[in-house]
């Protein structure tokens, strides 16, 4: 039949019924119960050459919250740790030191967008912290912040520092600052997340790498800072961070002949000025037995506690011990 044509008056076939629409949506099946998931755990390392890895050692000791609950178990470094960590800045600290200071500015502005990301994670590490902290929140939020006002004088502290100066001559005499080199600081245990960036961008600002030791008793705010770092265009070596025992690792810190610059405000427990010339006339106590061999270090099992309590005395001690050491130590 043309499909043009007229239509006829024939009768043409009658159509099946529809079917009928539901007007409910059928429930869904019952689900089959199961265990609870069991979420993955963290697992903390010591961050060295732009990779997480364990101690040497193989050692590690528990990290507890201020309620006394073990929230993770942190890498024990040892000497040893400490030697790789040096020789890894040292081949590291030229080719920071060689970028252009907008480069480096742009870089450290980057670890605060980084870290801006993950707040809520540091405030939470902050909070389970030893130390009682009155506000986690601002103190997260000034460390974010402290990056950024550090960010912005890569370019601008050679001309606060630097000049030209008058001679009586027909030459020019400038000052020009330089990186010292490989930097060697202590997170202070009272606060593991602002009083670490407080030494830690300063000294990257112009041109340094950099061995710090993470607060003994709350070292996890500084392996998240370490994963900051990571993804932040830090080249791989610049920053490298440790955990353990101060009383072992600043030693062997102070101690090592390729570490150019020692920052020991970190090991008093006071942000007192005069605390480094306190702890430079406090005798070392004589019962203190000397630093064993790492033959004859006993393992630590994960039910024991850290062997040197953090003190004010003891980081006093250990403080004016860092600084015999780093007078003897060898200059270049």
């Amino acid at each position: 039949m043309n499909p043009l044509s007229a239509p006829s008056d024939a009768p043409t076939e009658a159509l099946a019924p529809a079917a009928p629409v539901p007007t409910s949506i059928p429930a869904a099946p019952a689900k089959t119960p199961r265990t609870e998931r069991l979420s993955v755990r963290k697992t903390y390392k010591m961050f060295t050459g732009g990779a997480f890895v364990r101690s040497e050692s193989g050692r590690s000791y528990e990290v507890r919250s201020r309620t006394g609950e073990v929230v993770a178990h942190a890498p024990d470094g040892s000497r040893k740790d400490v030697r790789d960590a040096v020789r890894i800045a040292r081949a590291a600290q030229n080719r920071w030191a060689a970028l252009t200071a907008y480069n480096r500015g742009q870089i450290l502005y980057r670890v605060a967008e980084v870290t801006e990301s993950r707040r809520g994670e540091l405030i939470a590490e902050v909070e389970r912290a030893a130390d009682d902290c009155p506000d986690p929140a601002a103190e997260v939020a000034a460390a974010i912040d402290r990056w950024v006002w550090y960010a912005g004088w890569c370019d601008k502290y050679p001309q606060v520092l630097g000049g030209s100066n008058p001679v009586a001559g027909e030459y020019f005499n400038f000052t020009v600052p330089e990186p010292m080199g490989v930097v060697g600081l202590a997170a202070p245990e009272s606060s593991p997340l602002l009083g670490l960036v407080s030494r830690l961008a300063p000294a990257l600002v112009s041109g340094n790498a950099v061995v710090t030791l993470a607060a003994q008793r709350s070292p996890l705010p500084a392996v998240t800072l370490a994963e900051i770092l990571a993804t932040s265009d830090v080249p791989a070596g610049v920053v490298n961070v440790l955990t353990g025992q101060k009383e072992v690792l600043l030693r062997a810190l102070a101690s090592h002949g390729e570490v150019d610059c020692l920052d020991l405000t970190g090991c008093a427990e006071t942000p007192d000025p005069a605390a480094s010339d306190l702890a430079a006339s406090t005798p070392a106590k004589p019962e203190e037995p000397a630093t064993p061999p790492a033959s004859a270090e006993p393992a630590a099992s994960a039910s024991e506690e850290p062997a040197m309590p953090v003190t004010p005395a003891a980081a006093s001690d250990l403080a004016a011990e860092a600084e015999r050491l780093a007078s003897e130590s060898v200059t270049r």
